[in-house]
């Protein structure tokens, strides 16, 4: 499970286009932790898994429960991801 954690945790930040620096910055937690957690020799403490969600929090219910609720605001990454291909290729619907 903590493996998971991990790569949905990297999930997010390529997602939102940042790299680990960056994504440290912004949820307050080493690069070394970072590193340890997306590659899975360590797993992500609730107060990571925490920052993540008060900093992504669109993320929140796909990060503890593999589930996305778009009316709710709640996305995946694949769901982003999607959006920015969209908006690059002008075909998107906002």
């Amino acid at each position: 499970m903590s493996s998971d954690l991990g790569k949905k945790v990297r999930e997010i930040r390529e997602a939102e286009g940042l790299g680990r620096q960056a994504f440290c910055d912004l949820i307050n937690v080493p690069k070394q932790t970072l590193i340890n957690v997306e590659t899975g020799r360590s797993s992500p403490s609730g107060k990571l898994l925490a920052e993540v969600s008060k900093c992504f929090s669109k993320y929140t219910l796909w990060l503890m429960t593999d589930q996305a609720d778009e009316s709710c605001g709640q996305i995946s990454p694949e769901i982003e991801k999607a959006r920015q291909t969209l908006k690059q290729t002008g075909t998107d619907t906002d």
